[in-house]
């Protein structure tokens, strides 16, 4: 159990951080502090947890999106995507009419997304918490989270507000690590994962510990089915998943009828 929830009150009930156990109303401060550490080499940390390979998986990502390029209104919302990397994608792929809302609850990655895009239009930057968004019903036409979902909470609370943030026709996508379906790469993957990330992160960023949290993260987040079916229960309907590289990460997609 990390140091600063040893003596904290389970009272409230208790849910995961990586593979320890902590007290449900910790979890959220115990991730941003996660977060803050690691903002200003967020590129980086995907970097060494998927070997570069999220840079082609988030141009598939918008390539599944297909930004409108005629549309005079199309409005995104980008949760978790504080240093504004799909974000920007998606305002490059669409037309003169796409905006691009990012939110996020980690100040530190907002700021690091703001530097990034200094001088982009069409693009705004929100703080806010992906169970209980700052923004009416039917405001958007797409959701976004990519790498993002696995550390709420909640996230259940999550994907109803996607759902309640969609217009009717509005399209959610989530791009996330899940679980590798091929022999021998599973085994393959858990060997890197687990030994050789965290060591790379000490050694690159002097933070062994955000990157074993990141790494476990990831498996204990629910399989491809699993998330699809939570999905479903959101209220979206067609949902669908692709597995990418063997199942190291997923894109999985709904809509809102």
């Amino acid at each position: 159990m990390p140091e600063n929830v040893k003596n904290r009150d389970f009272s409230g009930g208790e849910a995961s951080f990586g593979f320890a156990r902590v007290p449900e109303s910790a979890r959220q401060g115990l991730v941003n502090e996660v977060f803050s550490k690691v903002a200003s080499r967020y590129d980086l940390m995907n970097d060494l947890m998927s070997g570069g390979m999220h840079r082609l998986w988030k141009a598939d990502l918008i390539t599944a999106l297909a930004p409108p390029k005629s549309a005079t209104d199309f409005a995104l919302i980008d949760v978790a995507g504080g240093t504004g990397d799909i974000a920007t994608r998606f305002l490059d792929a669409g037309g003169s009419g796409a905006e691009a809302v990012i939110c996020d609850i980690s100040k530190e990655m907002l700021d690091e997304g703001r530097m990034r895009a200094k001088g982009r239009e069409r693009l705004t930057f929100v703080q806010g918490n992906a169970e209980n968004l700052p923004f009416e019903d039917r405001r958007f036409d797409a959701y976004t989270i990519a790498f993002g979902i696995r550390n709420v909470t909640h996230i259940d609370a999550a994907l109803a507000e996607a759902y309640r943030l969609l217009k009717p026709g509005g399209r959610f996508l989530c791009l996330e690590f899940s679980n590798v379906e091929m022999p021998l790469l599973d085994r393959l993957y858990d060997a890197y994962s687990f030994n050789a990330i965290p060591a790379l992160g000490r050694l690159v960023a002097g933070d062994a510990e955000s990157y074993r949290y990141l790494v476990e993260s990831i498996r204990r987040f629910p399989d491809q089915e699993r998330f699809a079916q939570m999905i479903k229960d959101a209220g979206f309907e067609r949902v669908r998943y692709r597995n990418l590289t063997g199942g190291i990460a997923a894109i999985h997609s709904g809509w809102r009828l």
